[in-house]
């Protein structure tokens, strides 16, 4: 069985929520509000987003409750960040998962990832703001933490396995839209220039990284 390690530190589905309905909304706000929940992953990329949209002009204000290392299930469990959803003044809440979690056996999405996913999709929806969930990107040279489980892994063999977690638990939450940034990530490994992502240890984003996401979100969110 693979074992979450915790971090030092195009796609949509059919349902609740549409991409048009997203954009409308944010377009039709005159200070669009969005908050980033998950870990070390989303530590600077609300930050550059930010950034994108004053560029372009945009009023936003874009903010963050990450811990390293931490779950869906532990921010479920978190009352702060419960609370900062409940502030109901956010038009869009990312979830972020764990960074392997998703890429395990439905088994395990069933029991660790997906009931507090549908918890704090629950929980955005009360507080008025549309979920989306922030699909990551597999690790460079796979998840060597669980040869086990995933013996000769390689990016691409875990990063189809993320997809496949976030569709599923976008599905599980009622059609939860699903930002594809580690698809992004994978049509850059396809092109030979996807290692400028990373940071050293294969697994977070470098400066690089954090851009492209940043650059992914905001298409998403507000481009064409």
């Amino acid at each position: 069985m693979a074992v979450a390690m915790g971090l030092a530190s195009v796609g949509t589905l059919p349902g609740k929520d549409t991409r048009e309905s997203l954009r409308e909304r944010l377009e039709k706000s005159g200070e669009p509000r969005i908050l980033f929940v998950g870990n070390s992953y989303s530590f600077k990329i609300p930050g550059v987003l930010a950034q994108l949209a004053r560029k372009e002009q945009r009023e936003v204000v874009v903010e963050r409750v990450t811990k390293g290392g931490w779950t869906l299930q532990k921010h479920a469990g978190s009352e702060q960040t419960l609370a900062r959803i409940r502030e109901a003044r956010w038009d869009v809440v990312v979830l972020q998962e764990q960074s392997q979690l998703p890429s395990f056996s439905r088994e395990q999405r069933g029991k660790q990832m997906i009931p507090h996913a549908k918890i704090l999709v629950e929980e955005i929806r009360t507080a008025g703001a549309v979920p989306v969930f922030f699909q990551t990107w597999g690790r460079r040279d796979g998840d060597r933490q669980n040869a086990g489980s995933f013996p000769d892994d390689t990016f691409s063999k875990m990063q189809a396995r993320l997809v496949a977690g976030y569709r599923e638990a976008a599905k599980a939450a009622g059609g939860v839209l699903v930002v594809p940034v580690g698809e992004a990530w994978a049509k850059e490994m396809r092109a030979g220039k996807g290692r400028r992502l990373y940071a050293g240890d294969g697994s977070h984003p470098s400066a690089d990284g954090v851009r492209h996401s940043a650059r992914i979100f905001y298409q998403f969110f507000f481009g064409e």
